[in-house]
């Protein structure tokens, strides 16, 4: 439970990170809101001096000064207004554009191992349920910004122009009315605004709690039914759910999903229905009161008609604005339990110790990768998934690492690469920990392509090299070296042309093995020492994996190469080849070394799969 203290410095740093976000947008708002709070002011205000001077029989001339003025005053305002307005108008659209960076931000620089953390997943999604189905987090800020803004400016023009209502002398004898003259009873019309502003005050923080407890269970469906959402409008899916009829299915699924959502959404709704049908029956008793009131001061003549227009306007604006202000500023203390969601989700530590010692960039690539008794648990499980490991990986050689599904291959790589840290014993780069290393400078000696690598509806070049502006003969060249350049030569803007028809009508289909293909060449448009491949023939045929294999060295050149497969055959390419099993390296040694133990691993993994050659 926050403190009204921890609120306020919630809230002051939400409103720091929407001005990062949209410079400009907070002050464009404030003058926005005093000139929606002005303008019916200006009509109040003028329409009573026009009526009074009208009752009061006043020259032609003192009218059209009136009048004049009020035209006046509505252009300027309204033009300011009109002007704001349009700048808030854009301020807005870019708000909604950024909304999410800050989250998507924390996403791409978090440690790998939070980004599989599936509680994670469910804490993003919690934050978007939130906004989604109550406004809450930064649009929140922003919507009570304006709404604070504009009911306090509200508040103090209504008190400057009704105070005399309060203050007028009785002229009349009011009979049984004269309690309406009483101070006395000015305190209860207080007292019911107080009231009314109390009941505002509580329906908005009862609207919220019960929004948020609402929701708390229901993140997981959440996920699920964006996914349903995504799939079903990728036009990729589309042969799948063709071939396989799954279009009723998903569609039965996902509308199971629309069916909680409307149900959660009426629960939410209905909770608002009530606390807002509460408020308004007591805005409308304390209004009608406020006109009862001055209706009979100005039967007994306390004040001329122009001030019952005026009195009489300025008290339901008063009513209003008070009512306002209270609600949208229990709204923003309410919200800061949204906003501590979002900064919890921000500042979450990174769990992997931040080393600074460089890699020393050398144009001989000579690195020695070394695993010292090295083990791994994934968090969350109690079996480890590699287990004293102790492997040394030479300068220059192919090393192919081969196994069954769950073995601890791609464990290894993980690994390798930092994207998680070993549970036990250290992995080191020329005899020191990688955990000491700066962790970009370290990345960036190696080239990895994973099974489950992404082509981006970009263009290739941009896709080869992971940037905007890329060297065009580099990647021509890395592209001919993966096997890509018949394939470049037969598209029609080459490296510009786009992948897939996401955004670009022209734009290209990519087969398994094509995409494949780029994915080798953009890790060796990337040029570092160490190329890591895991599985880079899964999607290729027969002839193209031969055709791979067979200028793999001329591929890697001086590099270290480390290849990840469940094709042995692929091996025989390799000089060093490693044998995984449950999570044991096994053996070790070359294609011939490994085959001619009859009992090893490798000979029954090979054995096993010559025979769908051979039969």
């Amino acid at each position: 439970m926050l403190s009204t203290r921890d609120k306020i410095r919630m809230n002051i740093r939400g409103y720091r990170m929407v001005h990062t976000l949209v410079p400009g947008i907070l002050l464009t708002l404030f003058i926005q809101s005093l000139m929606s709070a002005l303008l019916p002011f200006i009509n109040i205000f003028m329409s009573a001096k026009i009526i009074s001077a009208l009752v009061g029989q006043q020259d032609l001339r003192h009218l059209l000064i009136l009048a004049g003025t009020t035209v006046l005053l509505n252009l300027v305002t309204g033009l300011l207004l009109s002007a704001m307005t349009r700048i808030g108008n854009y301020h807005w659209a870019k708000f909604w554009q950024v909304l999410d960076e800050p989250l998507n931000e924390k996403i791409r620089q978090m440690d790998y191992e939070r980004v599989e953390d599936t509680a994670v997943h469910l804490r993003y999604e919690k934050i978007k349920m939130m906004r989604t189905t109550n406004g809450l987090g930064l649009p929140r800020l922003l919507w009570s910004f304006s709404g604070i803004l504009q009911s306090f400016f509200q508040v103090v023009f209504s008190v400057s122009l009704v105070a005399g209502a309060f203050t007028s002398h009785k002229t009349a004898n009011a009979g049984p009315w004269s309690f309406i003259f009483e101070w006395w009873f000015a305190v209860i019309i207080a007292a019911m605004l107080v009231a009314n502003v109390i009941l505002d005050i509580y329906r908005a923080s009862a609207s919220v709690k019960k929004t948020t407890a609402v929701i708390g269970g229901f993140e997981q469906v959440n996920r699920i039914g964006n996914y349903y959402g995504e799939y079903l409008s990728n036009y990729k899916a589309g042969k799948d759910i063709k071939l396989y009829a799954l279009n009723k299915s998903i569609a039965r699924e996902f509308q199971d999903i629309m069916d909680m959502s409307v149900q959660m959404a009426g629960r939410v709704f209905g909770a608002l229905a009530k606390y807002n049908s509460l408020s308004a029956v007591s805005s409308t008793v304390t209004s009608s009161v406020i006109y009862a009131f001055v209706a009979i001061k100005a039967l007994f003549g306390s004040f001329s008609v122009g001030n019952i227009v005026q009195y009489a306007g300025s008290l339901s604006q008063l009513g209003g604005g008070v009512s306002s202000f209270m609600f949208h500023l229990s709204m923003i203390m309410a919200n800061a339990d949204a906003l501590q969601l979002i900064f919890e989700f921000t500042d979450m530590p990174d769990l992997k110790y931040q080393g600074s010692l460089t890699t020393e960039k050398r144009a001989d690539n000579d690195y020695e990768v070394e695993f010292r008794n090295v083990s791994f648990r994934y968090p969350g499980t109690e079996a480890y998934a590699l287990k004293n490991l102790n492997l040394k990986l030479n300068v220059g050689r192919r090393m192919a690492v081969v196994g069954m599904n769950g073995s601890g291959k791609t464990t290894m790589i993980k690994l390798l690469c930092r994207l998680y840290d070993p549970t036990e014993g250290e992995i080191t780069l020329n005899g020191i920990d990688i955990r000491k290393y700066d962790y970009a400078e370290y990345m960036d000696i190696f080239s990895v392509v994973f099974q489950d690598f992404k082509l981006f509806s970009f263009s290739l070049g941009q896709n080869v090299a992971t940037s905007v502006a890329f060297d065009q003969e580099k990647a021509i060249a890395c592209l001919g070296k993966a096997g890509f350049a018949d394939r470049l030569a037969s598209m029609p803007r080459s490296l510009e042309t786009p992948l897939y028809k996401d955004f670009e009508e022209d734009g290209v289909e990519i087969s398994g093995g094509e995409a494949q293909k780029i994915a080798l060449a953009r890790a060796l448009y990337k040029d570092a020492p160490f190329i890591v491949l895991d599985e880079p023939t899964a999607a290729l045929d027969p002839l193209a994996e031969f055709e791979i294999y067979s200028t793999f060295n001329t591929i890697v050149g001086e590099k270290t190469a480390i290849y990840i497969s469940h094709r042995l055959s692929s091996c025989r390419f390799c000089d060093d080849i490693t044998v995984f099993h449950e999570g044991e390296l096994v053996q070790r040694g070359s294609h011939e070394t490994l085959i001619a133990d009859t009992n090893g691993k490798y000979a029954e993994l090979w054995n096993a799969q010559a025979q769908h050659y051979t039969a």
